[in-house]
């Protein structure tokens, strides 16, 4: 197998063979952003192990450095030290703010840096970036008084943000979105009072655990924890946090096992809060063989290793109160429904149209060109089972967890499958490709 970071060229990849071994999966991406984050805004050193060494969390370092925080190099293997300025201690940059793809880099920033009084700020991006919807971030920020200009009334990058003191509010956000929520608690920790935040159903909560861990003051309640409230004046102190691997990085190979005959595969250190482990609920729907080992706690979240192994698998059905904690999977979850018996369909995913690329379009035509039976709709797909994957042309479209699932996909395909722009997986998963060839020899 070619080695993508050497050939920028389509990746060969062969169908067939079986998948066996232990593989790690690299550091949580969205409690990595939050410890550069949170400890930067925080008193004294943070150290951070097991950060994930990839573009995105990478461009989140580079932001806080250009506003005066020290971060010591991310490097794989190596601990991180983040020297906190403390609330309100980020230094005006003299240039714009670089996101990368980072949709989480610049939503949570939006949310940090709206109240510092006095300051001004621009956030940007790639392209794929600037096409990416901001006013849902926005439109909170601006009912507790920040100032926020772009394009598109505000919704597109580049972002033009005047600091300034915001008024605490409560805030109903209408979608269930971890980094909507992330953006106002973070923007609550400095305004003149308490901020609750209201989501329909709760969505991802590594921010509230790991602001608490770090001193805030931050209270969750309503029906189903759907409702947070931050209130300002605590200070944070910096902290030692280890980051689990990422659940959604480790459900390419939950899926790959399942589905590949004779295989046998275990995910060590695997991050199993609650609010992410709706891909864990599906493949149980499913009769996948998956076993929870090793089960312990690690800095206020519960940490596991997982293990699977081939077996037939059943048609799922996914709908919206499950979406928010799955976004991330239905891609690879498509590839799945290929191999199950019966008609397997996701509906109330909408929000997948608005990530690094409209994901429902992209695997419809991508999974498609392999032979998969899948429609279309406006707020998911209908995947017909039992169906013989054959290789082809695909294209990751520039989209990380495109590319990892067509490389599953392939993995089941018969024949040989050409994937273009396999390069994508580094945003997440830059180790992805030399684990893939490890776990096939």
């Amino acid at each position: 197998m070619a080695h993508p970071a050497a050939d920028p060229s389509p990746l060969t990849l062969t169908g067939g063979g079986s998948l066996r071994g232990t593989v790690t999966v690299p550091g949580d991406k969205s409690i990595s952003h939050r410890a550069l984050l949170f400890g930067a805004i925080a008193e004294g050193a943070t150290r951070i192990e097991g950060l994930l060494p990839a573009e995105d969390p990478l461009s989140t370092a580079a932001c806080l450095r250009a506003m005066g925080v020290a971060v010591s190099p991310i490097e794989a293997g190596q601990p991180v030290t983040v020297q906190g300025v403390g609330l309100d201690g980020f230094r005006e940059p003299e240039d714009v703010l670089d996101c990368g793809n980072s949709g989480t880099t610049m939503r949570l920033m939006l949310g940090l840096l709206a109240g510092r009084a006095s300051r001004h700020f621009v956030l940007n991006g790639d392209a794929s970036l600037r096409r990416r919807p901001m006013r849902r971030v926005g439109g909170p920020l601006a009912e507790m008084g920040a100032t926020i200009a772009g394009r598109d009334g505000g919704n597109l990058a580049p972002l033009a943000i005047q600091g300034r003191g915001l008024q605490g509010a409560t805030v109903r956000t209408p979608v269930a979105s971890a980094q909507v929520k992330s953006a106002i608690l973070l923007a609550g920790l400095t305004a003149d009072g308490p901020t609750t935040v209201i989501e329909p159903v709760q969505s991802r909560d590594h921010s509230e655990r790991m602001l608490r861990a770090f001193g805030a003051d931050l209270v969750v309640g309503g029906a189903g924890n759907t409702q947070v409230t931050v209130t300002p004046g605590a200070a944070l102190r910096g902290q030692h946090v280890i980051v689990p691997g990422d659940i959604s990085s480790a459900a390419f190979w939950l899926v790959a096992g399942a589905i590949t005959p004779g295989a046998e595969l275990t995910v060590q250190n695997v991050g199993l809060n609650p609010s992410r482990t709706g891909i864990l609920e599906v493949l149980e729907q499913m009769g996948a063989r998956i076993t929870v080992l090793n089960a312990r706690d690690v800095a206020g979240e519960p940490v596991g290793d997982l293990q699977v192994s081939h077996g037939p698998l059943q048609a799922f059905t996914i709908g919206e109160e499950l979406i928010p904690r799955l976004v991330d999977e239905i891609p690879v979850l498509a590839v799945a429904a290929c191999c199950a018996e019966g008609v397997s369909r996701v509906t109330g995913a909408a929000e997948l149209r608005v990530k690094e690329t409209d994901r429902l379009a992209v695997m419809a035509r991508q999974l498609g060109a392999m032979g998969a039976r899948i429609e279309e709709h406006a707020d998911g797909l209908t995947i017909q089972g039992e169906t013989t994957l054959h290789g082809a042309e695909v294209d990751s479209e520039t989209d990380h967890r495109v590319a990892m699932s067509l490389a599953v996909a392939a993995q089941i395909a018969s024949g040989t499958t050409r994937l273009h722009r396999p390069e994508a997986a580094a945003v997440s998963y830059p180790t992805f490709w030399d684990d893939l060839e490890r776990l096939r020899a």
